[in-house]
């Protein structure tokens, strides 16, 4: 079973994701912890269309510096509906 870490940054229609994930038997850890998303071997980054919004959430939670460490890393990660 995969294990998929979901960003929880406070925007973004997580239940959905959660669930299509889950349906693809894949065990899903939604947090807004940054050491936890470091730790993820795939990670989902789910937002909304307003950018604006979708960073100032995901840097009050602390998680701006965790996206782009895994980023850097190579670490699959899969952003959905957050712009370019």
């Amino acid at each position: 079973m995969a294990s998929v870490v979901l960003i929880d940054a406070g925007t973004g229609n997580l239940r959905s994701v959660q669930k299509a994930l889950e349906s693809f038997a894949a065990n899903v850890e939604r947090t807004d912890d940054p050491k936890k998303v470091l730790t993820g071997e795939r990670v989902v980054l789910p937002g909304v269309g307003a950018f604006g919004d979708f960073m100032s959430g995901l840097r009050s939670r602390g998680l701006e510096a965790a996206v782009k460490e895994i980023a850097r890393r190579s670490v699959p990660l899969l952003g959905i509906c957050v712009g370019m």
